[in-house]
């Protein structure tokens, strides 16, 4: 059985066998004898996106009582979810995420903690996901971006909506009536700066649509 420790646009903790492009954490939330979540879902505010492999580092996922390794399809899920990058592991994408968060946000250049309470704020809404309305029209928003309608998720690239799937991305509609916006606001303005974040390969030529 896959253990429970994927996460969904919305920042759901799950569990499905695919892991994804990136690994990250919110702290320690798990119970490494049995391998199984705690009832929280966080427990520091500093939500990252780390790389999956680095300098060698073999980790039992979820054995120790060391920070819980979370799973995303790709960069746009875990910023959708509420997740930046991490410094250590990926120095480089944080401090130009930094640099386009700063561009898009104004105010002097944030420090990682500062990040962290803004996107804190911005990506729950008590102990549930924050959704928020759209700043202009679908069309408007940079790629990257993830839109939510009903329980659907949808990615914008290339001028197209992608439904997110756990296993990557099918054609979605032309259009959507009625959608709430997924990834933090504060983000969305980082994407829109010219941070470009990474997208599963799914992106590119996606699966059909699914039938019924």
């Amino acid at each position: 059985m896959p253990l429970q420790n994927r996460v969904t646009p919305f920042g759901d903790i799950v569990a499905i066998a695919q892991r994804g492009l990136f690994m990250g954490n919110r702290g320690i939330i798990h119970d490494p004898a049995t391998r199984t979540l705690l009832a929280r879902r966080w427990a520091t505010k500093a939500w990252i996106t780390c790389v999956c492999a680095f300098r060698g580092v073999r980790r039992t996922v979820m054995a120790t009582r060391s920070w819980t390794e979370l799973f995303f399809l790709d960069e746009a899920t875990a910023f959708a979810a509420g997740h930046r990058p991490c410094f250590y592991c990926r120095r480089a994408d944080a401090t130009a995420f930094r640099a386009a968060w700063n561009a898009g946000n104004g105010g002097s250049v944030p420090r990682a903690a500062d990040i962290d309470r803004r996107l804190h704020d911005e990506r729950l809404a008590g102990r549930e996901k924050r959704l928020h309305d759209l700043p202009g029209p679908i069309a408007t928003l940079p790629d990257g971006a993830m839109v939510a309608a009903g329980e659907a998720s949808y990615l914008v690239a290339g001028g197209r909506l992608l439904r997110w799937s756990e296993g990557g991305y099918r054609a979605g509609p032309p259009a959507l009536a009625h959608a709430l916006l997924l990834t933090p606001p504060s983000t969305l303005r980082a994407l829109a700066a010219g941070y470009r974040p990474t997208l599963h390969p799914s992106a590119r030529d996606p699966a059909p649509a699914a039938q019924g």
